[in-house]
């Protein structure tokens, strides 16, 4: 049940939290447009489109800045409601009143959790939503860019390639895809003049292409011999193909981090559909699960530095809260850029081994 002291510091919270959550990512917004200005205005677009082209960039893009940036926002916003708690010598009266300094700890514990779990629903429902979006370049806003593909995994060991993909206009130029056995082996080629995106047929189907001038070939007979003249085939000419690869995941993986765009379901379906590395996809996992522990053990890293009875030293502990949190942070940010080559979770799980083993030293210090 709430006390009236509980309510006071989640108030006082969230009124931080807001301020902190409005600065930080308005700062990270403002920082990447200045040094990616001339990005958007190279096209030679009118000032009304370059603006559009910036808020439709930016849009989806908070939310990867909040999955960024949570940790240290609730980490900001709860310290500085009892750094001013304890500089206003409320503490000591709170103390007096026979309220432990650990109870003082718990709403602010709770509300911690609570971003949390805002930090889940943003990296595992909101920010899949916008992947394809999130994973363009600033100069590429408006999707009129002409790129070529290059073997994308599809469906039943398939590898689609295009000399040009629009995903403006969601078409393929100059189709080619190659159907693969269990052991690699060529058994069937598709190509096309032109393909075009028809989306949804059902739930279980996202769309397929229809095809322009489509031409398929498939071997007959298994043998060491190529596909060629001499060869038993058979040649068909399809009006469409089906696909996984859409024009959004054609758009996706076309940027070099799309995987850390996905949730942890998709990153467990791909990791057993081995389209993607399974290394890289497996040090995804165990970062995405790590990353809310993380930001629970910097908060309890820096609560002992404030909750103290006396105001003397607030500004000396803040230093020395910085120095620790940012520590942790610092030190998951590295280990997070280690590419080792096995799928060892270990990695992703030292920092939270050795900074929630100082905040349970420095937790059980607090005189209360």
């Amino acid at each position: 049940m709430l006390t009236t002291l509980d309510r006071y510091i989640l108030r006082s919270m969230l009124v931080n939290y807001l301020i902190a959550l409005g600065v930080m990512i308005s700062l990270y917004v403002v920082l990447d447009l200045f040094v990616n200005m001339d990005e958007f205005t190279e096209q030679g677009y009118p000032p009304a489109t370059v603006l559009l082209n910036i808020l439709d960039y930016y849009t989806p893009n908070v939310f990867l800045y909040f999955s960024q940036l949570s940790p240290v926002i609730a980490l900001f916003a709860c310290l500085a409601t009892i750094a001013r708690l304890r500089k206003q010598h409320e503490l000591t009266a709170i103390l007096a009143s026979g309220v432990s300094l650990y109870r003082v700890a718990a709403p602010v514990v709770a509300f911690g959790l609570s971003t949390t779990v805002l930090l889940v629903i943003d990296n595992e429902w909101i920010i899949p939503t916008f992947a394809h979006r999130l994973s363009r370049d600033h100069d590429d806003v408006d999707g009129k860019r002409v790129y070529e593909v290059l073997f994308l995994p599809d469906r039943d060991g398939a590898l689609l390639s295009a000399g040009r993909f629009h995903p403006g206009r969601q078409d393929l130029q100059r189709l080619l895809v190659f159907t693969r056995d269990a052991e690699g082996a060529l058994v069937q080629t598709l190509e096309a003049d032109h393909a075009i995106w028809e989306p949804t047929l059902g739930p279980q189907v996202e769309g397929r292409w229809r095809l322009d001038r489509g031409r398929q070939t498939t071997r007959l007979r298994r043998d060491e011999a190529t596909l060629g003249p001499r060869e038993d085939k058979q040649v068909s000419f399809p009006a469409v193909y089906e696909s996984d690869l859409s024009p959004r995941e054609i758009q996706l993986r076309q940027s070099e981090g799309w995987i850390r765009f996905l949730s942890l379901g998709q990153l467990r379906r791909l990791q057993d559909s081995h389209i993607a590395d399974r290394v890289a996809v497996a040090q995804t996992i165990h970062r995405r699960i790590a990353a809310p522990i993380v930001g629970i053990v910097m908060l309890l890293l820096g609560l002992p530095f404030f909750l103290d009875r006396s105001p003397a030293n607030v500004l000396s502990d803040t230093g020395k809260c910085l120095l620790a949190c940012g520590l942790c942070y610092v030190a998951t940010l590295v280990v997070q850029s280690l590419r080792p080559e096995s799928a060892s979770a270990l990695p992703a799980w030292i920092p939270i081994f050795v900074f929630a083993t100082l905040a349970t030293v420095l937790i059980d210090r607090i005189r209360t």
